[in-house]
C-alpha cells in the first residue's frame, strides 16, 4: 500500500511539490495555452494562404490568373480548415487522456481509504 506524501504547506510550496511529485497534474491548464499558441500558428497560415492568392491575382495581368487565385484561395482555406479540425481534435485527445489519469487516480485514493476503512473496523 502507497504511504501518501507529506505535503507542505503555504501555496508556493504547494505549486512546487505538485511540479516535483506529479501527485496532480498541470497538462489541463497548459494545453489551452498550447491550443491557442497552435490556433494562432493556424491563422499565421490563413493569413498566408490569402496572402499567396491575392499575391497570384496581382502577378498574373490577365483574368486567367486572377481566376487561378480563386481555386488557391479556397484550396488554402480547406487546408487551413482541415488543421484547426485536427489541431482541436488533438488536443482533446490529450486532455481526455489526462481526465482519465485524474480519474483513475480518484478511484486509487476511493479504494485505499475503503481498505483502511474495513482494516479498523475487523478485529485481528
Amino acid at each position: 500500500m502507497r504511504r501518501p506524501l507529506n505535503r507542505p504547506h503555504g501555496a508556493g510550496a504547494a505549486l512546487l511539490w505538485d511540479l516535483l511529485t506529479f501527485e496532480k497534474l498541470m497538462t489541463n491548464k497548459v494545453i489551452h495555452l498550447i491550443y491557442w499558441a497552435g490556433l494562432g500558428m493556424i491563422a499565421l497560415g490563413a493569413f498566408g494562404s490569402i496572402g499567396a492568392a491575392v499575391g497570384v491575382a496581382i502577378r498574373e495581368p490577365n483574368f486567367f490568373g486572377k481566376l487561378l487565385a480563386v481555386p488557391v484561395l479556397v484550396g488554402g482555406l480547406l487546408v487551413i480548415g482541415a488543421l484547426a479540425l485536427l489541431w482541436r481534435s488533438f488536443c482533446e485527445f490529450y486532455v481526455a487522456i489526462f481526465k482519465i489519469s485524474e480519474d483513475l487516480t480518484a478511484l486509487r485514493q476511493d479504494v485505499e481509504a475503503e481498505r483502511a476503512r474495513v482494516g479498523q473496523r475487523s478485529p485481528q
